[in-house]
């Protein structure tokens, strides 16, 4: 069946989320006529609304300032993480000060973010800008060996482009499976359940609640204040855990209201009475190798899922975003990306997620490490290192041969470090010896 009607642009992005709208809106302020492919006709519920220290640079870049943000109760501030462990005293944790200093010079503020109303802001600048925004659905990549020739919807349009960008998401990754791309999996499946409460603001930062078991693997709590009275409360488990409750005949509503009655705090949050019944997702964190090719890229989480406690998803989104369309602004004179460009966007990707994908299931998912040190200082080794290294990306930006093997052996060295911790931690406890792929 041939299509029913064809388009032309300069770029098409397959996806409407952050990462695709994201990379739409810095093609266009370049002046590159994009067309937007998104199936969804509404803002769709997102999960990401607390963010790290990197992220509102990235998003003053696509003309939404951090001030306005919090201007226009799109966002509040988030100064700080606080551990809450079941039973035990709270641990707070911000940058240190010297990040706000030179050579980093880090706001050592960031922000949370109400991810609907932040997502239709950029869609409303996006559209504004020029992007063509058509609600459809890709359901075929036409190739031509390597390069992608065309994408077909499911209405029957045919897009043909010089350049594609694949933001499809993780559900999709739409690119990495028409050309069939490895990849890299951390951890087991899990699932997400979150509903959201009216609650004035008491507190300018994100609550990690845990109650983390001897030899268990970590199941934990978020709350977020993403508006002056809106709270996000969430529950991240494996998906093995919500199956067998479900076995047990318990709702996904009954799973995430015995969650939080376990801490004092939730559980006063609940007489509140959530705004709708809870949201709930399921995930698995990876990263494809080769998330470049000639003609496309491939962008946010098609390209890599990265765990939501390491508060990543949304950089990593808006990095690829900008990364993506610089290189097609740089060389969109030409046919084709040249190889080198390719294969180093594909390792700054790669290296990323293994950094903090790794990390955060070395040092806190599972038990070892966990259970040998203390989870707080676990929590703090991680989260020194996280912010260090998004840190050094903002102002080292490495995009050329050099400083992209620079910050990947950097970071090799760290993950090398945290699996000979994990290793060392696991041979010295007794007990389970189970582990996970990390």
């Amino acid at each position: 069946m041939q299509p029913a009607s064809s388009q032309t642009a300069d770029v098409t992005v397959i996806g409407g989320g952050l990462a695709g709208m994201a990379a739409a809106m810095h093609l266009a302020k370049a002046g590159l006529r994009v067309v937007c492919i998104e199936p969804e006709t509404h803002v769709r519920q997102p999960v990401g609304e607390s963010l790290d220290w990197s992220s509102p640079d990235l998003l003053r870049a696509v003309d939404l300032p951090m001030a306005d943000l919090i201007e226009s109760g799109i966002a509040t501030y988030k100064r700080g993480v606080t551990l809450q462990v079941r039973d035990a005293a709270a641990k707070e944790y911000s940058p240190a000060p010297w990040l706000g200093r030179a050579p980093f010079n880090i706001d050592l503020r960031t922000i949370h973010v109400d991810r609907r109303r932040l997502d239709q802001d950029l869609l409303n600048l996006a559209i504004g800008r020029g992007v063509m925004v058509v609600h459809d659905k890709v359901v075929t990549v036409e190739r031509d060996g390597t390069r992608v020739a065309s994408v077909a919807t499911a209405l029957g349009t045919r897009f043909t482009s010089p350049w594609f960008i694949d933001a499809s998401g993780s559900a999709t990754s739409l690119f990495a499976r028409t050309f069939d791309l490895p990849a890299v999996d951390y951890g087991p499946h899990k699932v997400a359940i979150w509903a959201y409460f009216a609650a004035p603001l008491s507190h300018e930062g994100t609550t990690i609640y845990v109650d983390a078991q001897p030899g268990s693997y970590l199941e934990w709590i978020w709350e977020i204040p993403i508006g002056p009275r809106t709270l996000s409360v969430g529950y991240v488990t494996t998906g093995d855990i919500i199956k067998n409750a479900r076995q047990q005949g318990l709702s996904i509503g009954d799973i995430f209201l015995t969650r939080l009655k376990r801490f004092p705090r939730l559980a006063s949050v609940l007489q509140v009475g959530a705004d709708d019944p809870p949201c709930v997702t399921s995930f698995k964190c990876r990263t494809y190798k080769g998330v470049s090719g000639p003609n496309w890229m491939i962008a946010g989480e098609a390209a890599s899922m990265v765990d939501p406690i390491t508060s990543n998803g949304v950089t990593a989104a808006l990095r690829h975003a900008a990364e993506a369309s610089e290189l097609i602004v740089e060389f969109g004179s030409r046919s084709e990306l040249p190889s080198a460009a390719r294969e180093l966007y594909s390792k700054r990707v790669l290296q990323m997620s293994r950094f903090f994908n790794s990390g955060i299931e070395q040092l806190l998912y599972d038990w070892p490490v966990r259970d040998r040190i203390g989870i707080e200082r676990a929590a703090t080794i991680y989260t020194s290192a996280a912010w260090i290294m998004n840190a050094v990306y903002a102002r080292l930006r490495p995009r050329g041969r050099l400083r992209t093997l620079a910050f990947g052996a950097a970071l090799g060295l760290l993950r090398a470090g945290a699996r000979i911790t994990y290793r060392w931690c696991k041979r010295s406890s007794h007990g389970d010896t189970r582990t996970w792929n990390v």
